[in-house]
């Protein structure tokens, strides 16, 4: 995340912080469900006012890094090794993001979205919402034009195969199959 240079901005990233921290260690403890948002503009010493001028809900106080997600998508499309396809790229990127959480809460979170339907379903949203941005630097990186229905496919069908590797025991070994796929597909379009 690219760090705030004025005052003003440092001390709303500094709120947005205590927010998110707060939420994310009385969602650990208590339990998703068992958490108000007036609990975590408590816990933050906020007002509830002040929590949703930076988050719009609930759900988005556990993904607070969505804006990190769309830049990393987009430097893994643009910034990929020579030689390396942009489905390669895509899944590098995936399971370099997922493995390299080091907060040992890291595991009891992914746990707690993935047995809370509210999260789960906004997780899957959240991510998909970056699909034109991730069309749009594939685009420009094949030289496609914007719009290009073969990029907005790629975009889309890897941001949904984020969620769906997810689900299973390996998601190494699931994320090599399901990309594998995807190379293919897009291998067979040599003019891209």
């Amino acid at each position: 995340m690219t760090e705030p240079t004025g005052r003003r901005e440092r001390k709303k990233a500094r709120t947005r912080k205590s927010l998110a921290d707060a939420a994310l260690r009385l969602f650990l403890e208590r339990g998703y469900d068992q958490v108000g948002v007036k609990d975590v503009a408590d816990e933050a010493d906020v007002s509830v006012t002040t929590l949703f001028k930076h988050f719009p809900s609930k759900e988005a106080l556990v993904f607070d890094l969505d804006d990190d997600i769309e830049q990393a998508l987009v430097a893994a499309v643009c910034g990929r090794a020579a030689g390396q396809s942009i489905p390669q790229a895509l899944r590098e990127c995936f399971l370099v993001r997922e493995s390299s959480h080091a907060d040992p809460r890291f595991a009891a979170f992914q746990r707690m979205v993935g047995e809370t339907p509210a999260l789960r379903d906004y997780r899957d949203r959240m991510w998909m919402r970056h699909e034109t941005a991730l069309a749009r630097a594939i685009a420009e990186e094949v030289g496609a034009p914007e719009g290009d229905v073969r990029c907005a496919a790629l975009a889309h069908f890897a941001l949904a195969a984020r969620g769906f590797i997810q689900r299973y025991p390996d998601p190494s070994r699931a994320a090599d199959r399901v990309f594998a796929l995807l190379e293919s597909g897009w291998a067979d379009h040599p003019d891209l």
